[in-house]
Formats: structure tokens, C-alpha cells, sequence
């Protein structure tokens, strides 16, 4: 496999590590700069140029994306998905990460345990605001900072009110947050790649800091997370659409907190907490997928008139409820099941026997105006469908096998 690391930093020690461990296995490894890297457009010829000559092929790319680059860095990952060159992360999912309130949205859809969070614009939306999610002390964020930089704790309402009124007056969105007080100074960093958690390690705030980054001067110590942590960290990073990525956590009362899924996660924290090859995990992890480039569904769908991907709910009381897929006239319909979710847990490829059950939502691919048909009549009189064109493919929160 050739393997192009995407970094600026190419003496750090995670890229370091991420070519040395390539090169173990056999892999060629080489780090590129992403801002020397020019992306030409042309009909039908996606292509990109490095240090002024046309870039040679390559298998596989790792994208190491500072927060400073994230335009740049997430265009060149795009071009290389043009190409279809496999990326371990897509460029969807760094910029949906890369952005704290757009992350926290896309969590709060799901049954994924989060603190209590809102953004507000007006001053005097400020004090309402921090009353719904539990009033001070609460925490105020910087929506694009990393490292624990833009991250502040306010002890009562007013000194929150004073820093967000500061901080929007030099034009910066912040979040304000719950404060978890039992976590207080602690987090836990758990580095899921694909659908496992390869380590783990709880950091813990040092003094009277109460940010518990090991760039703050964090303490780190190994652990082995239960099942509930280890899920929602697996499916945390593939909500957000990445294969590899550090998610912190809260340990709270009610069970784990995501706080934040990391696109580009350090490794020597870790990597030096628990003793594990976590670079090597990940080259495996890249060896094992390379034949499977990232696919923008919206594109291929283009040329397909009246199919599309939808979502589809199972109410309670509709016809279906009891229904096995081979009994619904899907086929007819020339209508395909792609997963069926049922709570957290989600099947692909259904077979054909699967029942139907209240409260199941179902993927499908085929005919809009035939999906549209299964829509309840009071759904669509309400609003007009409920069927929602998905941007692509949801990623599974736990994933069934049909054999289990």
C-alpha cells in the first residue's frame, strides 16, 4: 500500500510514528505537506499537484488536519475522494467535527448522551440561556478552539454574561454549556478506529486548572472502559462520520458525556498512557480498507430519476408492524432496504424474514414516489412527507450482523 500522511508537521511525533509504523509492515510511507498541495480542476480529471509536479498515484491517504488549515486541509481530503483515493477520515466528517456546535446538533439528534448545551446571538438571550441548562457554574467555549484554548469556567451567571458579551464583541460564536460537576478536572479519552476502541486513558486536571488536556498539563492514567463508555464512543465517531477519531467524555452521573470527537487525535498521550501501538492500529485499519474509497451518494444518485435514499418510520399502527420485509411489497415497489434501526441498534442488510416493529426506521434506496406512498396520510397532510433525502449514507450507532 502507498500511503500519503497529510501533515504539516512531519517532525511531530504522531506523524512520526504513523510512517514508522507503515514502513514496519511493509508499507510505503510518505508525508505530504497539505499546504503545498495545489487541487486542478478539469472535466472528468480531478487531480492534484504537489510542489509544482502532477502527484503521483496513491493508495490511501491518513489526513492529519490542523484546526488553522481546515478550509485548505478538508478541500485537498475532497479532491482526493474525487480521485478515489481512500481517506481514513472523510472530509465531511473533519468539517463536521472541526466545529463544536455543529457536532453537538448532530448529536442531539441521536440517543447519545451529551451536556445540556445552547447558542445564543443576543445579550439578552444570555441569562434565559444558562438557566436551560442548569444555571452556574456553566462552561463557555470557543465553537472552533482545540487543546482546551477557548474553553472557560464561569462560577455565576453575571461572569458568564460578562465573557460571552466580551467575546462576541470580537466577533466569536461560544457555546454555553453544562457544567458536569462531578467530572470536574477529568475527562476520558477513548481512541476508537473503525468499530473498537484500540486504547483508553482518563486525563485529569492538575492544580486549580479544571481542564484536564494533556497540553494543559494534564495527569493521564490507563483504563479499561465498560461497555456503555466503549459503545458510546464507537458510535459517537461514526455519527460524526469518522473511522478514526480520539472522543472525549464526561463521566457523569447518568452514564458518559460526549464532550468532543477529535478528527486528527494525538498520539503520544496515549500511545505513552497505555503502551499500545495505536499508529499500528491504524495502519492495519487503513490496509484493510484501501479498496474502499469513500462514496458521495448524492452524486451517484444523479443519474438515477425519481430514486433516492430515504428514511422511513414505522408508527405505531401502520400495516407494516408485524410484517416481515419479504411480506411488504417492497420488492414490488422496486424498494430496497439498506439498514433497519431499531433504538441504538442498527441491522444492515436486513434479510428478508426481519419483522418489522413498532418504532423501527428503515434506509432505503428506490422509487421516491412509492416510498412516499408509505407515508401515514396524516404525516403527509401535516407535512406534505415525512420521507427526508439523506446528504449520505448514515453510519451505524451498534451494528447488527444478521446472524446474531
Amino acid at each position: 500500500m502507498k500511503l500519503g500522511i497529510l501533515s504539516t508537521s512531519p517532525k511531530c511525533y504522531s506523524t512520526r510514528r504513523f510512517v514508522e509504523a507503515a514502513r514496519q509492515r511493509g508499507h510505503k510511507a510518505t508525508v505530504l505537506n497539505t499546504r503545498q498541495l495545489a487541487i486542478d480542476l478539469r472535466e472528468g480529471a480531478p487531480s492534484l499537484y504537489y510542489r509544482q509536479k502532477k502527484l503521483s498515484k496513491y493508495d490511501a491517504v491518513l489526513p492529519r488536519i490542523g484546526a488553522s488549515i481546515t478550509y485548505f486541509g478538508t478541500a485537498v481530503v475532497r479532491q482526493f475522494e474525487q480521485m478515489d483515493v481512500y481517506s481514513v477520515n472523510s472530509s465531511a466528517g473533519i468539517t463536521n467535527s472541526r466545529d463544536k456546535l455543529r457536532s453537538m446538533q448532530i448529536f442531539s439528534r441521536h440517543q447519545i448522551g451529551i451536556p445540556a448545551t445552547t447558542f445564543v446571538r443576543e445579550k439578552r438571550d444570555v441569562l434565559p440561556a444558562i438557566e436551560r441548562v442548569g444555571g452556574a457554574p456553566v462552561i463557555i467555549k470557543l465553537i472552533e478552539g482545540t487543546q482546551g484554548i477557548g474553553v472557560l469556567l464561569a462560577e455565576t451567571e453575571k461572569t458568564a454574561e460578562a465573557i460571552i458579551e466580551m467575546l462576541q464583541s470580537q466577533k466569536q460564536n461560544v457555546l454555553i454549556q453544562k457544567f458536569v460537576a462531578e467530572s470536574k478536572g477529568k475527562d476520558v479519552r477513548a481512541l476508537v478506529v473503525g468499530d473498537e476502541v484500540v486504547a483508553a486513558m482518563r486525563r485529569v486536571a492538575q492544580g486549580q486548572e479544571f481542564r484536564s488536556n494533556v497540553h494543559r498539563g494534564g495527569m493521564t492514567e490507563q483504563i479499561e472502559l465498560d461497555e456503555n463508555y466503549r459503545q458510546t464512543a464507537i458510535r459517537a465517531a461514526q455519527i460524526m462520520g469518522l473511522r478514526v477519531a480520539g472522543v472525549d467524555m464526561l463521566e457523569g452521573k447518568d452514564g458518559p458525556q460526549v464532550l468532543e470527537v477529535n478528527s486528527s487525535p494525538g498520539l503520544e498521550g496515549i500511545e505513552k498512557c497505555t503502551q499500545l501501538d495505536v499508529a499500528g492500529s491504524i495502519v492495519d485499519f487503513i490496509a484493510g480498507r484501501v479498496d474502499f474509497p469513500e462514496i458521495d451518494v448524492r452524486q451517484r444518485l444523479t443519474v438515477s430519476r425519481g430514486f433516492g435514499v430515504a428514511e422511513i418510520h414505522i408508527p405505531d399502527g401502520s400495516d407494516y408492524v408485524g410484517k416481515r420485509i419479504e411480506e411488504s411489497g417492497f420488492a414490488e415497489k422496486d424498494i430496497n432496504v439498506l439498514t433497519l434501526t431499531r433504538g441504538t441498534w442498527v441491522i444492515p442488510n436486513p434479510r428478508s424474514n426481519r419483522q418489522f416493529e413498532t418504532g423501527d426506521r428503515i434506509l432505503c434506496f428506490g422509487k421516491l414516489a412509492s416510498m412516499r406512498e408509505m407515508v401515514p396520510a396524516k404525516t403527509r397532510k401535516k407535512r406534505r412527507s415525512k420521507v427526508r433525502h439523506l446528504p449520505e449514507l448514515p453510519v451505524a450507532h451498534k451494528v447488527l450482523k444478521e446472524s446474531d
